[in-house]
């Protein structure tokens, strides 16, 4: 006897692969790393952004300004399981809010599944409906997705396609979905449409201020999403998140004329006191440094230790840097983040002291006589290295950190490095020699990634 086959999942299938973003995956693949590789705003920060507003023209035209937003989402793999993502509808008019009747949703990269037990939980609301048609031929939300499976990989899809709508009604949907730390959410929207250039970037900055503003009374002549956007706004001022605009440009600025331009921006959202590091979130990390080597070579009079804010609890990775009577006696760190921050810090704070094979363990006659530096690492970009005087020509001295792996071989010199050796040509050749590689090894055959840190040291 056969057992009854179960119904394949309907399928939401990608509608403009091939127009508005490549339709191999490996081309797809190769542009996403691209764009995300020309973001130069590399700055650590300690948590990953609730929401986003992000632009869905082509990525020829906007992918450059998306890029920027996504490029928060490097570290945000794991701990991102849900994108409630918002879009205005252009070709089928929606009586408020459409939600796709698929339970997928396909690309070139492969397939997103549709989150049930959000969708169930807002179809008793009066504002939405259930539009197949609505979703088919719907951009707005379609380009988005290679973005978000190539940061997040495995997520689950909250898709709303928005119409005539108020955007109260539109943040009464956003409450039933809004979650924590693992739902993020998106909205997509282009500015202003087809006026001249110099027209176009005063009309943006206005409307820029007014959604940094958190103001929702927006219109679409300004923003073609202003309906979502308004609604993020509403969201935005009830829970206290700190807009912040990472790039304003429009279609003339990347690869359109300026005689008709569409306007692009993309803006992040954070939890309030989590849009950037500073001396506070430094201190915070010094203490977790010294309590680890404390507890470990002060005979156990480890320091007491408060409970830890949620921003030390996110994935992050980091070096620790030990010094004494201004030599360097320990340097430990990670790459790639793979465990909290505050266990990473801590972690390398004793790799530093007690295993770093260039110096003999600490001892606990040292430990009030030790200086601690920590370094907050941004996620690794990968640089094209295909000739060397190009690679030299991008670096940032003083600021880009530098991996260079070659087969099982790896080394990285932390931006701190730079100021010992200030050109880039000696910066590289040493680094290749720090990993074991002779002067005639090409760089084509190696891999190459930039990061930033985020330093603090500790007072002497």
């Amino acid at each position: 006897m056969s057992l009854p086959q179960k119904a394949a999942p309907a399928v939401r299938r990608p509608a403009v692969a091939g127009l508005f973003y490549p339709e191999a995956p490996e081309t797809l693949r190769a542009e996403i790393e691209r764009l995300l590789g020309g973001v130069r705003s590399l700055a650590p920060r300690p948590s990953s952004p609730k929401a986003l507003i992000v632009p869905h023209a082509g990525y020829v035209y906007s992918g450059p300004i998306a890029a920027s937003a996504y490029a928060l989402l490097h570290a945000a793999r794991g701990v991102i399981r849900r994108v409630v993502l918002l879009g205005p509808c252009h070709r089928v008019p929606v009586r408020g809010l459409a939600l796709p009747a698929a339970e997928a949703f396909d690309t070139p990269l492969g397939r997103v599944r549709i989150d049930a037990d959000a969708v169930a939980a807002l179809r008793g609301l009066p504002q939405v409906e259930v539009s197949g048609q609505a979703h088919a031929l719907e951009h707005s939300l379609e380009v988005q997705l290679p973005f978000l499976q190539t940061l997040l990989g495995d997520f689950a899809l909250v898709p709303l396609a928005v119409g005539a709508a108020s955007p109260r009604a539109v943040a009464e949907v956003l409450d039933r979905v809004w979650g924590g730390p693992e739902t993020l959410v998106v909205v997509s929207s282009d500015l202003s449409h087809y006026l001249p250039y110099a027209a176009a970037c005063t009309t943006d900055r206005d409307t820029v201020e007014a959604i940094l503003a958190l103001r929702d009374d927006l219109d679409h002549e300004q923003a073609c999403g202003a309906t979502p956007v308004a609604a993020l706004a509403l969201a935005a001022r009830a829970r206290g998140l700190e807009p912040e605009l990472l790039d304003l440009r429009n279609s003339g600025d990347t690869a359109g004329d300026r005689d008709r331009v569409v306007g692009y921006a993309s803006i992040a959202f954070w939890p309030p006191g989590e849009r950037s590091y500073d001396e506070t979130h430094g201190r915070d990390l010094i203490g977790v440094a010294r309590n680890a080597l404390t507890g470990a070579l002060g005979n156990g009079a480890q320091g007491e230790s408060a409970a830890q804010p949620p921003w030390l609890r996110v994935p992050r990775a980091s070096f620790v840097t030990l010094t004494a009577a201004g030599e360097l006696r320990g340097c430990i760190g990670t790459l790639t983040p793979r465990r909290p921050l505050g266990e990473d810090v801590a972690a390398n704070a004793l790799s530093a002291a007690l295993h770093d094979p260039r110096f003999p363990a600490v001892t606990g006659t040292e430990l009030a006589g030790l200086r601690i530096e920590v370094s907050v690492i941004s996620p690794l970009v990968p640089m094209r290295c295909d000739h060397e005087d190009a690679l030299y020509a991008v670096l940032a001295p003083g600021e880009d950190g530098l991996v260079l792996e070659y087969g099982n071989r790896q080394a990285t010199f932390l931006p701190q490095v730079w100021s010992q050796l200030p050109e880039p040509a000696r910066f590289v050749g040493e680094l290749r020699r720090k990993a074991g590689l002779s002067a005639a090894t090409p760089l084509r055959r190696c891999r190459v990634s930039r990061y930033r840190v985020v330093k603090w040291r500790e007072a002497t």
